[in-house]
């Protein structure tokens, strides 16, 4: 049996949109220094920039269990702290 089935429009098609305008950043590359491992951005003549500070973050979780007889009762702290 020969069964022929109409093209069907992919369902995400429906939900595409032209691209947002770009913007032109200042740097060419970006490499990874093999000391410090961070990214090292250049501009086209090769001169290193200063793309800015980026914050860094930790966090503990501690879990509790109440009642490890039966069905145990947990709960959770969390904490974190960003500079």
């Amino acid at each position: 049996m020969n069964v022929q089935h109409a093209a069907a429009r992919p369902w995400g098609a429906s939900r595409l949109a032209p691209y947002p305008t770009t913007l032109r950043r200042s740097h060419t590359t970006v490499a990874i220094d093999g000391d410090s491992q961070l990214g090292v951005f250049r501009d086209r003549f090769g001169n290193v920039l200063e793309m800015g500070k980026h914050g860094t973050s930790s966090g503990t979780e501690t879990n509790t269990t109440t009642n490890s007889d039966s069905a145990p009762d947990q709960g959770h702290d969390q904490d974190s702290e960003q500079d």
